[in-house]
């Protein structure tokens, strides 16, 4: 069993998160919080900060998962950032985490489960990425290291007139991984089919080798390249059977009972292929066991799932009661899991 985290550490991280605050952000949001929910602001600014500091929730956390109306013990079955992050160090050998950093690095250990080509761009190959695009029309491009969805491109080949000037665009922006588009089941499409719309599946490599999804929830992009919330995205948690737990809700609050392109209920989502889930995920997550708590983005293809990446650091996609009408978290099932106690 992993050491456990020192309060000295806890206190470091909270240190960290309280240096880098956005007081307007955190505020404004708070007051929002607290007309919708009809609290008082200053009694909701309290326990936003009397909850950080004692028991390890952070401000998006509150406010993202309607901590204002719930009872301490309901509170205490979620799984907040801080908390994700405390895992992630508790049971993440160090040695191995840099196999989730970069992601040609990353494509060449799960390449088996990408089930789509991919090209690295480098000095010298403009040729090799003409001959990639014209296999595949329509393609995406990424920096090698970011997160939630930052540099992320779609290209279209017809739009490329001279391709020994696109690689040296591309090489310039850093924009050296190249990926065929993926082609998402058609359930999935009929809520958006401008997005490729993902799954995050967090798994759990318990002390024995054998693997725990530990929480799942569909995410919806609004037509743009990545379903990301800095993209206008928004997500539900999903049940264990891969069933929508509710309406859909986005970072900043908003809820979701349709897609606001497509018109199809959230709550009717049900992921397809799930009985192929869990073995797949199995195998995904024992490519790197020592690595024992991840985020995976898969896409549900036509023919099953498809892995997108891995993200160490998992993140939070918990439950948001206003939404879904669901008043408890996921913890008791990581705790499972993770046999703590």
């Amino acid at each position: 069993m992993s050491p456990r985290l020192s309060p000295l550490h806890r206190l470091r991280v909270l240190g960290r998160r309280a240096v880098r605050i956005d007081v307007k952000a955190v505020t404004d949001r708070a007051r929002k919080t607290a007309r919708i929910h009809g609290k008082s602001y200053p009694l909701v600014v309290a326990d936003m900060l009397w909850s950080a500091a004692r028991h390890r929730v952070g401000f998006n956390d509150y406010i993202e998962f309607d901590f204002a109306i719930l009872t301490r013990a309901e509170r205490a079955t979620w799984v907040t950032s801080p908390l994700a992050m405390e895992f992630s160090h508790r049971f993440d050998d160090p040695a191995h985490v840099h196999r989730f950093h970069h992601k040609v690095a990353f494509n060449r250990d799960f390449d088996a489960f990408l089930r789509r080509e991919w090209l690295e761009v480098v000095p010298g190959n403009a040729a090799e990425v003409q001959a990639f695009a014209q296999r595949h029309p329509t393609f995406i491009a990424k920096v090698p290291v970011s997160k939630s969805g930052a540099g992320v491109r779609r290209y279209e080949a017809a739009e490329v007139e001279d391709w020994d000037a696109f690689h040296a665009m591309l090489l310039e922006k850093d924009e050296v991984l190249l990926e065929e588009n993926i082609v998402q089941h058609a359930d999935l499409a009929a809520y958006c089919a401008g997005t490729v719309n993902t799954t995050r599946v967090t798994t759990f490599v318990r002390d024995d080798g054998t693997v725990a999804i530990i929480n799942m929830a569909q995410k919806f992009g609004r037509g743009q390249v990545s379903d990301q919330g800095a993209f206008g995205g928004f997500y539900v948690a999903l049940d264990e059977a891969g069933h929508s737990l509710g309406n859909g809700y986005d970072i900043n609050g908003e809820i979701y009972e349709t897609h606001p392109e497509s018109g199809r209920r959230v709550a009717d989502f049900q992921l397809p292929h799930m009985d192929q889930l869990p073995a797949f995920m199995t195998e995904v997550a024992l490519v790197v066991p020592q690595v024992r708590y991840v985020g995976w983005d898969v896409v549900m293809g036509p023919g099953g799932p498809v892995l997108l990446e891995g993200n160490w650091g998992a993140g939070v996609f918990e439950n948001k009661p206003s939404a879904t009408g669901v008043r408890h978290g996921h913890l008791p099932r990581y705790k499972a899991a993770m046999g703590l106690d």
